[in-house]
Formats: C-alpha cells, structure tokens, sequence
C-alpha cells in the first residue's frame, strides 16, 4: 500500500511540474518577448580585419529578419547583437569576450572569426562560463575534439572542418580536379595557430598519399610582420613547384609580394584565409591572375545561398564575395531560432537552454524552414513544434561534436576578382 501511495504521488508531481511549464510556456507565448543580447566577435583590425565589416552586414541581415518576423509573431524583437573587436589577437579576443560575458551578460557568443582565437576564447571564457558560442569560420579539426566542450556540448560552428577543404586542396594541387593543374611538390605557409596547423598537416598527409611531395611546411606568427624573407627562404629552399598560402590576408600580402619581388616566385595555391581582394591589391591583378583557391561555401545553385545572396545584394548594394559570410547569417539564424525556442518554453534564456534547443530549430525531423523565412519558422516555434533550418551554406544539421557539412568550393582570382570554378559537394570529397 505504502508504494501505491507513493507511485501515485510521484504521478502527481509529474502531472503538476508538467501543468506548471505549460502554464509557463502559455504565458511566455501571450506577452511581448523582451530581446536577447547575443555577443559577436568579429575582427575590424588585424590580419583578418578585412572580413569584420562583410561578417556584420550578414549577422545584421539574419537578425533585423528575425525581429522583423518576431515582431509580427511574437509581438516584439528577439534579438539585439553586440559587437566586439578580437583583432584577430588572442590575448584580446579573450579579453573582449569576457567583456561580453561577464559586463553585457551575453548567453549566446557568435564568433571569433580566427580559430586561433575561437579556442581559448571557448577554453577560457565561454565553456567556464556556460555561454553557447558559434563559430562561422573556425574550420580547424581541434573543434571537434576540443578537450574543454567534450562534457559540455557548447562550441558549435557552422562552417565544415578543414579536414574537409584540406582534402579537396590536395586533390587539386595533385591534378585530380582541374584539367591541367597538377604539381608535383609543394610548401606550406601557414599560420602559427589551430588553424593554419591543421589545414597544413591534413593537405601534406592527402598531398603525399596522391604522389606528391611536401617540401616545407613553415609556420609564420599570428601578428603581422614587416617582412618575411627568413620563412620564404626555408619555404622555397627545396624547389617546390607550387606554394601553398594557408595564412590571413595580413600576411600574405606581405610575404606574397616579397615572394615575387625578392625570390622571383609566382606560382601560389590559396586557401580560404587568402581568398582576399586586398591580395589582389598587393600583388597586382596580373601576377594573380588565374591562380586558385580553395575554401568552404556554398553551392551557388543551392537555393538557400541564392535566397541569402539576393537579400544581401539588396540591403547592400553588392554581392556577398568573401569566404564565411553565408555561415555568420546561419549562426545568427539559429541562435535566434533557439532564444525563441527558449521563451516560448518559458525557461531563462541561459547558454545551456539555448543549447538544449539548438538542434531543435536546426536538424531533422523538424518541419523545414529556409533562409528569411523566420515568420513561418517562429509560428511553429510558438505553436510547439520543431524545426529544421536550412540555411544560406548548407543543411545546419549539427551532430554530436557540434559540426556540420558543407560544399568546397574551388575558385580562381581572375580579372582582379574571384570567380567560382567548381564546387566538390561533401558526398564527393574522400576522407582523406
């Protein structure tokens, strides 16, 4: 009897817990939502303070659709970005996102743009302090496996691992692509960070299982120097046919120019952190003149990125044209995706609730959704339902690491700007 009694007290807790959330939830959904800060760390100054401006557009474009939409749905704004400068800098980076976390009480960080600045910002600052944090462009392998978001589930990004771009680099450099391409050895340059490393050490494991030979693998440091004539000379020692520039625009443009004035070398593969106009304006239109790239993109026949392109266009008055631009829009559009989601269900918009719903308004089996179209994607969100994000880059379907998939897409620079040349979609690009 004593166990009857307390079987059928334990129902009535349940049934009461569940009358309260969705009495909650019912009251959440009828009163104007108050909106959300959710942290951006962008970089307007250093090496990558090319990109910082370009990001913002697109983060400004998902986030003024999702108020607009909130507005009508929900009967006010959900979101309200703050932007912060890492400077593609460490040290500042982590400084600037305390600041986010810890002074604007962010629960959401989008950002950095630089891996290298993306880990101990998530080491340091946001996996301590529980705050989701979605990187565009952290394309490095380590994100997978970071040791400190093992247990803890809060780095996502919506950009495919270099793993991925490293591969189809390879394939290129080794002419398995583009009719006519092929080198026999190659250098690296890259970057002194998880990102650069990683990219460098998966394309020379791919590069050498295809034939060919990797010459040198040189590292330069995160902070732009005036010259880089010791790294090019062990880089160009060994003869190599072709060199590949896995860095940021604020050094290539330096040891680019130095390697065609001082060495007399123009044969040069880019990478995602080199496709740059301001490269072009370096080194001059001619000497880069149908030279190719690598980088994660979009397909440019996919809808959703042709939906995003248009809008973009539109609120702006040019084309997207650098790499991560369609990947910021998607991270804003789930994040937001996920804060409704949280105050629909009446819970305290935390960095662990907003996780807790990310795949829920991002992967299978939720009801499709595409790029601006948030008014529809909010009603279902009010009316209980799941969602599944489709974004400008690719299906945002995150697993268990918090990673998704993307096309790479092969370009050349040609007639001082970038021109797509093929796109490797995942189903085509081989593990390794």
């Amino acid at each position: 009897m004593h166990h009857l009694r307390r079987r059928a007290f334990l129902r009535y807790l349940a049934v009461a817990a569940a009358g309260a959330y969705a009495g909650r939830a019912l009251a959440a959904a009828s009163r104007p939502p108050q909106p959300v800060k959710v942290g951006v760390l962008l970089d307007f100054t250093g090496p990558l303070g090319e990109f910082g401006p370009h990001h913002r557009n697109a983060i400004e474009l998902a986030a003024r659709q999702l108020n607009d939409a909130a507005r009508e749905v929900l009967g006010g704004p959900i979101v309200q970005m703050v932007y912060e400068d890492a400077s593609t800098t460490p040290s500042i980076g982590v400084d600037r996102a305390r600041k986010l976390v810890e002074v604007d009480r962010v629960p959401v960080l989008i950002g950095a743009l630089a891996t290298g600045v993306t880990v101990p910002v998530a080491e340091s600052v946001t996996i301590p302090s529980g705050v989701l944090q979605i990187t565009q462009s952290g394309s490095s392998p380590l994100l997978s496996v970071l040791p400190a978001d093992r247990d803890k589930d809060l780095l996502f990004r919506t950009v495919a691992s270099d793993a991925l771009q490293a591969v189809v680099a390879a394939q290129l450099a080794a002419g398995e692509l583009v009719q006519g391409y092929h080198f026999g050895k190659a250098a690296v340059i890259y970057v002194n960070n998880p990102y650069g490393q990683g990219l460098a050490d998966v394309f020379a494991r791919a590069f050498e299982r295809r034939g060919g030979r990797v010459t040198a693998s040189v590292a330069v440091p995160e902070e732009p120097r005036p010259t880089y004539t010791a790294e090019l000379r062990a880089a160009l020692r060994g003869q190599p046919d072709v060199l590949v520039a896995a860095t940021y625009p604020g050094q290539a443009t330096v040891y680019l120019r130095e390697a065609v004035d001082v060495f007399g070398f123009k044969r040069f593969q880019f990478t995602d952190g080199t496709k740059s106009l301001e490269i072009v304006k370096a080194l001059g239109a001619e000497v880069v003149e149908g030279q190719l790239g690598t980088t994660p993109a979009s397909d440019p026949q996919w809808e959703g990125w042709r939906t995003f392109a248009a809008a973009y266009e539109k609120a702006y008055g040019a084309a997207p044209n650098l790499p991560y631009m369609d990947t910021a829009y998607d991270a804003t559009a789930v994040a937001g995706l996920a804060i409704a989601r949280c105050l629909m269900d009446g819970v305290p918009v935390t960095g662990v609730n907003v996780r807790d719903r990310l795949r829920l308004v991002s992967n299978p089996p939720g009801q499709k959704v595409g790029v601006g179209d948030f008014r529809r994607a909010l009603e279902l969100i009010k009316g209980r339902q799941d969602v599944d994000y489709t974004g400008a880059a690719g299906e945002v379907d995150f697993d268990e690491s918090g990673d998704v998939i993307t096309p790479v897409e092969i370009w050349r620079y040609s007639g001082g700007a970038i021109q797509t040349v093929m796109i490797r979609r995942p189903n085509e690009i081989p593990r390794q």
